[in-house]
């Protein structure tokens, strides 16, 4: 009798193959947890079982539905005959299906960098933190996606000191000195304890992130960018209008900061502002930042108003001084974010 081309041969050990895959893919899909902070364990159980069958370029992509705290997910399998086999697992949690998947997936994502995407979910609760008159917030989201790109895999979760740390480094920046004043603004931003604390947790791993460029990366950066890192001690007076500024760059320096304070005392009510700081160069107004020592600058255009100013000493930047070092530290980190930014293969959705 002859051999039933169709159901014998190779090509059916092929489909077979895939078909006891395409089981393990439902098991697989069917175990893995859907809380959101679990989904990093959800995708290394996904490399894991991936990398016994690199054949099937095997990828997941997660569904982050806004409101619940509970997360989908798509397995991509590449089919033997070509094309790509999509499984679907989803949350029970009684939303008909139609509803749920009215919308395709991709359409939940404003951005992505190197092929995965950033929610709209996550975009909005990371506004929310950053602040809605930051202006780079394009960048921004961009450098948020490339970090959670670079903590995927992490296994060991942050502290509690180090959650701890940075909630309180979050509250340090924005003038949050109290348990009521923080909640006070969280309802303000729209953000609940809950998505607080999240976002503590992720920053305390990123602040593991930028602690890889202490040390050496900090020294080799001071040296390459030495500017930068100089300290200057200056006093700056800002206002509207540039002809009430013009006679403080009028005489000596030394007296700058003197006639400074008499034309506020002179000029009542005309917005004029005194500024003094000692602090590395680049936390300077960016007028100041290539003045001399000795030298008075201005009245030159500032922020919509106009600043006038003087710059007394400037000091080489101490490589042994913890203030230095941290800010050398922090710029090899931003340096090394920019980098991948220029890099990355970014999309954007919905902007």
């Amino acid at each position: 009798m002859p051999t039933d081309q169709s159901t014998s041969g190779p090509a059916t050990a092929v489909r077979t193959s895939f078909a006891d895959d395409l089981a393990g893919a439902v098991a697989l899909l069917q175990g893995l947890p859907t809380a959101r902070d679990e989904v990093d364990e959800a995708r290394q159980r996904v490399r894991d079982w991936a990398a016994a069958r690199p054949h099937l370029r095997a990828q997941l992509v997660v569904d982050e539905p806004p409101g619940t705290t509970r997360v989908g997910y798509d397995l991509l399998l590449d089919h033997p005959d070509g094309g790509t086999v999509a499984l679907s697992a989803e949350a029970e949690d009684g939303v008909p299906w139609l509803v749920d998947h009215s919308t395709h997936w991709a359409a939940a994502n404003i951005l992505s960098v190197d092929g995965v995407g950033l929610s709209i979910a996550v975009a909005l609760s990371t506004i929310r933190a950053l602040g809605v008159r930051d202006q780079q917030l394009h960048e921004r989201l961009v450098d948020h996606r490339i970090l959670l790109n670079e903590l995927e895999g992490t296994l060991q979760w942050p502290t509690e000191a180090e959650i701890q740390a940075a909630a309180d480094e979050f509250r340090r920046r924005r003038g949050l000195t109290g348990k009521a004043r923080t909640l006070e603004w969280l309802a303000e931003a729209g953000m609940s304890p809950e998505m607080f604390r999240t976002h503590a947790r992720t920053q305390a791993i990123i602040a593991r992130i930028r602690a890889r460029f202490a040390g050496e990366p900090a020294r080799r950066h001071l040296a390459e960018h030495s500017e930068d890192f100089t300290m200057r001690r200056a006093v700056w007076v800002t206002g509207p209008r540039a002809d009430e500024l013009r006679a403080l760059t009028e005489g000596p320096v030394a007296d700058f900061a003197a006639r400074s304070l008499a034309a506020l005392e002179l000029l009542p009510g005309r917005r004029l502002q005194l500024h003094a700081a000692t602090t590395l160069t680049p936390r300077l107004p960016g007028p100041l930042r290539a003045a001399a020592e000795g030298t008075v600058i201005g009245p030159v255009p500032y922020e919509g108003g106009h600043l006038a100013g003087a710059v007394y000493e400037v000091v080489p930047p101490d490589p042994d001084a913890p203030e230095v070092m941290e800010a050398a530290r922090d710029a090899a980190f931003q340096a090394w974010l920019d980098e991948r930014r220029r890099t990355a293969e970014i999309r954007w959705f919905w902007l």
